[in-house]
């Protein structure tokens, strides 16, 4: 494997005005998490990537991301939400129950 966590977000729009995760800021906190995981010098090979994701087919609990290679889904709201998750889930190996989908 190249990284050792990758992690996809859900950015899904849908024009017909249905719910889907971009509807939610998924896109800024999308960015957050890139930049962030930069600033932390967590990403690259072995590491982690953040990736843009079409539809996961989670669109009414978005937004939503997924990190592998554990598979576990998240749903959070704001970038207090996403830093958790980094610091937890990236950094300590500790999924963030709270956020998580099931």
């Amino acid at each position: 494997m190249s990284f050792k966590h990758h992690v996809f977000f859900c950015l899904n729009q849908r024009s017909n005005g249905e719910e889907c995760c971009e509807q939610h800021n998924a896109f800024a906190l999308f960015e957050y998490a890139k930049n962030r995981v930069k600033e932390l010098a967590l990403s690259g090979p072995g590491k982690t990537r953040i990736n843009k994701a079409g539809c996961l087919d989670r669109c009414a609990d978005g937004p939503v991301m997924v990190v592998y290679p554990e598979g576990v889904w998240y749903t959070f709201v704001d970038t207090e939400d996403v830093e958790e998750i980094i610091q937890s889930h990236l950094i300590q190996g500790r999924p963030v129950e709270r956020l998580q989908l099931v």
